[in-house]
């Protein structure tokens, strides 16, 4: 049986560093604040919600929940926004996808102050984490490969397989890993013979949302799998690889208790990097 890469622990140590930075920054008269929109009409997102709003209590940060129908217009959305971005005590803002098909997703995104821009979604924040600039950096993908490294694996020199070139996880996650000096190939719907490009990898990290797609007759036993996928089905959440993975692979990031585990804290960790360049701003 493979090596279950469990990141409760590792999410407590992130959790204990950021309470203490948040203690901190009490200390100087700043209450960090988190401000999650939601459109209601998605289960999955609603309940996100919730558990971002637990952990805040957990850390100590301020959370608004600010909840619209799923009629909704894009205008009433940035404007509040707009609203959001000019409020002082407001350090971070967070939609919560997907939004409904009449919005315009990246034009929401892009209203975003990118120094609030807590997930990363801004055209500012992805030309940054392209180029490995100074922004905001999306949190999944530090979880991947904070994950590779807290466990002793390396990327330097390995070839990763990454499935998946979302906007969201895929596309960033491959800038970040070609900053690691890893060998990256990118695979994803119209790519063929997926198990071919699988068998040469070192490291496997899939983020599809596609329950089953990686089989364990897929894997081999030097393989490390980072399984950054998440689906709801009838019996629960699972990830993209079956959970035979364990069996055939060397690690395997468990769903849930991996990926997820680990990028609902470091969304917090990029708040607190967020009130630093708003800080820094300021001194501008």
């Amino acid at each position: 049986m493979s090596m279950l890469l469990k990141t409760k622990p590792l999410a407590s140590e992130v959790s204990e560093s950021i309470i203490e930075e948040v203690n901190r920054c009490k200390g100087k008269g700043i209450r960090p604040r988190l401000a999650v929109i939601l459109v209601e009409g998605d289960p999955a997102s609603a309940y996100y919600a919730r558990v971002k709003e637990k952990k805040a209590r957990q850390l100590g940060i301020a959370f608004d929940l600010i909840t619209f129908r799923p009629e909704v217009t894009e205008q009433r959305l940035l404007d509040e926004i707009g609203k959001l971005n000019r409020d002082s005590a407001v350090h971070g803002i967070m939609l919560e996808l997907p939004l409904p098909r009449h919005i315009r997703l990246q034009t929401c995104c892009d209203a975003i102050r990118p120094e609030k821009d807590v997930d990363g979604i801004s055209s500012a924040n992805k030309l940054a984490c392209m180029t490995g600039g100074a922004g905001i950096y999306p949190a999944t993908p530090q979880a991947c490969i904070r994950i590779v490294k807290h466990f002793g694996f390396s990327l330097q020199g390995k070839n990763v397989v990454l499935v998946g070139h979302g906007e969201t996880v895929g596309r960033p996650l491959m800038q970040m890993l070609l900053r690691e000096n890893a060998t990256v190939t990118v695979c994803h719907y119209y790519t063929q013979n997926l198990a071919k490009h699988i068998a040469g990898a070192d490291i496997l990290m899939t983020a599809t949302g596609c329950a089953g797609l990686i089989t364990a007759d897929m894997l081999h036993p030097e393989l490390v799998v980072i399984d950054a996928g998440i689906s709801e089905t009838p019996t629960g959440i699972v990830g993209d690889a079956v959970p035979e993975a364990v069996d055939a692979a060397k690690a395997v990031t468990p769903v849930p208790g991996g990926v997820g585990t680990l990028t609902t804290v470091l969304l917090f960790e990029n708040l607190l990097h967020a009130i630093r360049l708003q800080e820094q701003s300021k001194e501008v």
